[in-house]
């Protein structure tokens, strides 16, 4: 049986939001709000938070440590993120790597279980929903395989494929077997991720009318809510995503 780990990359520095991911929700800081919904994955066997070296992240590594002690903490590069994760995948002795960054906790477990099982189920060495955006974005998830980790880990000198991860693989289809995973129906004019001030409104409104009466949440629970308050979605619609490269 595969070794399945979701390795998440965290850090406090963030360009555009600094400190966002101990931010606090509803009393609770967004990472942990991260575990939370990724428990619920019926698929990964581990989840390793992989954090830069620096005292400024010791916060995360703590606030982690003392809320379940389950969750697997590794250190590594701050700007090499591929070099973070590798070594991460190599400590855990992950098979099958997930990959979900921290600034998405609306991350929904039934649509990311999804696409592990388009990954398990076909012969491909990466699987994910990102290719062709049809989920919103804060949905994404990215399934790959520990020898397609350690070759991009090899083969990769740019600064871009080595500080977002997976562009080596995604950009060689030569090398690697890719495999896309589609929506229904095109959700990719939300935004469900944390990277401003606007989106960090967006999505503690979200827990504010949601969680007190349904603690465990899924995507369909989000679009219901804004199918009822479709104001809310001008909250962050006019924020652009930040250019990988």
């Amino acid at each position: 049986m595969e070794n399945i780990v979701a390795i998440v990359q965290t850090r406090m520095g963030s360009t555009r939001l600094p400190g966002k991911v101990m931010k606090e929700i509803l009393g609770k800081p967004v990472i942990l709000w991260d575990i939370d919904r990724m428990l619920l994955s019926k698929l990964i066997n581990k989840i390793v938070i992989a954090i830069p070296y620096g005292d400024e992240n010791d916060i995360i590594r703590d606030t982690v440590k003392n809320y379940n002690k389950d969750i697997i903490i590794t250190r590594g590069s701050e700007d090499d993120v591929l070099d973070r994760y590798y070594n991460a995948a190599v400590q855990t002795k992950a098979d099958v790597v997930v990959r979900m960054t921290s600034d998405c906790p609306l991350i929904d477990m039934i649509v990311s279980d999804s696409i592990i099982k388009k990954y398990l189920d076909s012969e491909c060495d990466y699987c994910s929903n990102t290719f062709e955006l049809t989920y919103p974005r804060g949905l994404s998830t990215e399934v790959f395989s520990f020898d397609a980790l350690e070759r991009a880990w090899k083969e990769a000198k740019k600064e871009y494929e080595r500080e977002h991860v997976t562009p080596y693989i995604k950009e060689n289809p030569g090398k690697f077997k890719l495999i896309n995973v589609t929506n229904d129906v095109d959700l990719s004019h939300l935004r469900w991720t944390l990277d401003t001030k606007e989106d960090f409104e967006f999505i503690e409104t979200v827990y504010k009318k949601i969680y007190p009466k349904k603690h465990i949440f899924f995507k369909d629970d989000i679009l219901a809510l804004l199918e009822r308050e479709p104001e809310l979605i001008k909250i962050n619609s006019h924020i652009k995503q930040k250019k990988v490269h």
